[in-house]
C-alpha cells in the first residue's frame, strides 16, 4: 500500500500544521476514513482517487476529526450549557450547577460537586471519551446537588437517563484498565465534596 504524506493546515490553533499522511490502498474502493496515530492524522482513501479528491478528502475528514474531538473535550462554558440541558431533561430543571469546570487534580474520581456552592468539577480523564459518558457523569453530579448521598432517591434521579447502565459499564472499563482495580464507588468515582 503507497504512502502520500502530507501536511495540511485547518484552522488549527497555535498556527500550527498537523501532519497528515494520506494512505492509498488498491482494495479500498469507494470508503474514505481517518484516525489519530500520536501527532499526525491518517486518511485512508482508495488509490484511485485524483489529488484534488485527495484534497477534498482530507479537508473533511480532518475537520470531522476536529468536530468530533471537540465535542468531546467541551469548554467549561459549554459544560454549563451542558448541565443547564441536561438538569431540564432528565432532572426537572431542578439542579443548578453554578460552575462546571475540567480539573487535573481528580486521579481517583471521574467528578465531583460541592453542594455549600453548586460548583461541578469533572476529571480531564473523561476528555476524549464519548459524549454520552461525559453526560452522565455531569448528570451524575447534578443529582448530587439534589441528593447528597447514593441512596434510593439518588438512583431514582438517573433512571431517565437511558445510559446510565452502559456509561457506568464503561468507566469501569476504563478505570479497571488503567488501575487494574474496581473502585468501591464504580457509578462514576465521584462523591459530593
Amino acid at each position: 500500500m503507497p504512502l502520500t504524506q502530507s501536511r495540511y493546515g485547518h484552522g488549527v490553533a497555535h498556527d500550527t500544521m498537523p501532519t497528515v499522511e494520506v494512505r492509498r490502498s488498491r482494495r479500498r474502493t469507494a470508503t474514505v476514513s481517518a484516525y489519530r496515530d500520536g501527532d499526525r492524522t491518517v486518511v485512508a482513501i482508495p488509490a484511485r482517487f485524483s489529488r484534488a479528491q485527495e484534497r477534498e478528502w482530507v479537508e473533511k475528514m480532518v475537520a470531522r476529526l476536529e468536530d468530533k474531538e471537540r465535542r468531546r473535550r467541551p469548554s467549561d462554558e459549554e459544560l454549563v450549557d451542558r448541565a443547564r440541558e441536561l438538569s431540564d431533561k432528565y432532572l426537572d430543571g431542578r439542579a443548578h450547577a453554578t460552575s462546571v469546570r475540567w480539573v487535573t487534580n481528580q486521579e481517583r474520581r471521574w467528578g465531583s460537586c460541592t453542594l455549600v456552592d453548586g460548583s461541578i468539577r469533572l476529571s480531564t480523564r473523561l476528555q476524549g471519551m464519548p459524549e454520552w459518558v461525559i453526560d452522565y457523569v455531569l448528570l451524575h453530579e447534578l443529582a448530587h446537588l439534589l441528593h447528597a448521598g447514593h441512596g434510593p432517591d439518588f438512583w431514582r434521579l438517573l433512571e431517565a437517563y437511558p445510559r446510565t447502565d452502559r456509561a457506568r459499564g464503561f468507566l469501569e472499563g476504563v478505570a479497571f484498565t488503567t488501575d487494574g482495580s474496581r473502585d468501591d464507588d464504580a457509578d462514576s468515582g465521584s462523591s459530593a465534596t
